[in-house]
């Protein structure tokens, strides 16, 4: 075997892992959802770029050739594109699962190949085909074994109640502040950050929810029909909640009523007791079923906080808390009836609230250097990002906005947006492309700057914003959306 054939194995080995790179990288971004890396992906000329050419140039050049292109202008291109994303790859260990089946599967072939004397004829997709379905068949196994593994352990916890939340949106925010209002009785937990996938859920029962916890709050979100299902099944909460339900996520479900139906399936639990669900939900009257906010009135809202009244047993009871957003009142409605559910006191809820911390991202309000910071970075629907600009309009000074836009939903909804940044903001900032079109068409500001990468955006902010600037951060969306 001459030094120029071994060459070319190595190339087709390496050209088959950066290949591999690509795949599973963008199968981590979509949850390992194949369908959606191809059909769904928010900038799919990476696809041709990353992957296609590669591809079809390792067929159709000279090897050569192919090598000056592949050593010179691929491998340089994706190193670049790595260090552009705000979210490479996460080495788990599903990640090293994968790439250990790809390096046996590559060098079998490699191995293949010099037995053969020739490469091409092999194909490149083959061996990311046999790695992709065999490392599903391993994560499937894994998975059914954490599955059973987390549902013993759960059933190890005698007096445990669960509480489960969905919506389209407020579902964090109300984990959150529940979790932060019922600690002051009883050893709670919760799912930490955005956790809400069945797969997430059950890696949390099995590593890290404590023994001594009486009441385990789960946050359950939803891509396709079934998902808050299998959930619910897992879970068996005894009280559910359904928060604000809307069009996020529309692309995935198609239609208003298949977001709906989803967020209901958390009401099938065998242990359900008591349901809070949002007046948004259309759900006939059952006696274990509660609409909220149904009697909320809300006081005064500011950059202070939400003072509101609402009827709790026949009572109209007046609350405070330290949060901004009058629609966080109606998050506070689902705390407070889950609270009182669970055995508080009016007294010990008021209380509770009045100490709430705002929930990291998601209108925080920060004073950093000499600026007003307003960040509602994870606040991604319409109706937050609304409230963030409306109490951004009450800020005396000058006023930025720096936002992607919504993303996951329509083209109406974003214009609407764009109609309240141009009656509030003195500078917009957008970052990314993903709904630049719309923007350059509706956005009416003399100062407006749309920024391909956020890695500009740190500079930009430190250029083009002065001392005394509120700045609001309304969503946030990673380079590859």
């Amino acid at each position: 075997m001459s030094w120029i054939n071994l060459f070319e194995v190595f190339t087709y080995f390496l050209l088959i892992l950066s290949l591999g790179w690509y795949l599973i990288t963008n199968l981590q971004w979509y949850n390992y959802q194949i369908q959606r890396v191809v059909l769904k992906h928010h900038k799919p000329h990476w696809h041709m770029v990353y992957f296609i050419t590669p591809y079809v140039l390792f067929y159709l050049l000279p090897f050569e050739y192919f090598a000056i292109y592949f050593y010179i202008l691929y491998i340089g291109s994706v190193v670049l594109w790595h260090k552009k994303l705000d979210r490479s790859l996460v080495l788990t260990k599903r990640v090293i699962r994968f790439f250990a089946i790809l390096f046996v599967v590559s060098a079998s072939l490699v191995v293949l190949c010099l037995a053969l004397d020739g490469c091409s004829h092999l194909g490149l997709v083959l061996p990311l085909i046999i790695t992709y379905f065999a490392s599903s068949a391993v994560e499937k196994v894994i998975f059914l074994s954490f599955k059973e593994k987390a549902k013993q352990r759960l059933k190890s916890f005698e007096t445990l109640k669960v509480v489960a939340i969905t919506a389209s949106f407020g579902k964090t925010s109300i984990k959150n502040y529940l979790f932060q209002v019922i600690s002051k009785k009883y050893n709670t937990y919760m799912t930490p950050r955005s956790v809400n996938t069945i797969a997430g859920i059950l890696k949390d029962v099995n590593s890290d929810l404590p023994q001594d916890t009486q009441i385990y709050i789960a946050e359950a979100g939803a891509r396709a029909k079934g998902d808050i299902e299998e959930i619910t099944k897992f879970l068996e909460p005894q009280i559910a909640v359904i928060g604000s339900v809307g069009e996020q996520h529309i692309e995935y479900f198609k239609t208003l009523d298949n977001i709906i139906y989803t967020k209901m399936e958390i009401l099938s639990s065998p242990r359900l007791e008591y349901g809070f669900v949002h007046e948004s939900v259309p759900i006939l009257k059952y006696p274990k079923i509660k609409k909220f906010p149904d009697s909320l009135k809300i006081i005064k809202n500011n950059l202070e906080g939400i003072w509101f009244d609402l009827e709790v047993d026949g009572k109209v009871e007046h609350f405070y808390a330290p949060i901004l957003g009058s629609f966080n009142a109606i998050n506070l409605t689902a705390v407070i009836l889950v609270a009182h559910q669970l055995g508080m006191s009016i007294d010990e809820i008021k209380f509770a609230l009045s100490e709430l911390k705002p929930v990291a991202h998601r209108l925080e309000l920060i004073k950093a250097g000499g600026k007003l910071i307003l960040d509602d970075s994870f606040n991604g629907n319409l109706e937050g990002m609304l409230e963030g600009i409306n109490l951004a309009s009450m800020y005396n000074g000058r006023k930025v906005i720096v936002t992607p836009g919504i993303v996951e939903s329509t083209e109406v909804a974003n214009i609407t947006l764009a109609k309240a940044i141009n009656r509030v903001f003195d500078l917009v900032i957008i970052t990314g492309d993903l709904n630049k079109k719309i923007f350059e068409k509706e956005l009416k500001n003399k100062d407006l700057i749309f920024l391909k990468n956020k890695k500009e955006l740190e500079n930009v902010l430190a250029q083009e914003t002065k001392l005394g600037d509120l700045i609001l951060f309304a969503n946030d969306a990673p380079n590859f959306i």
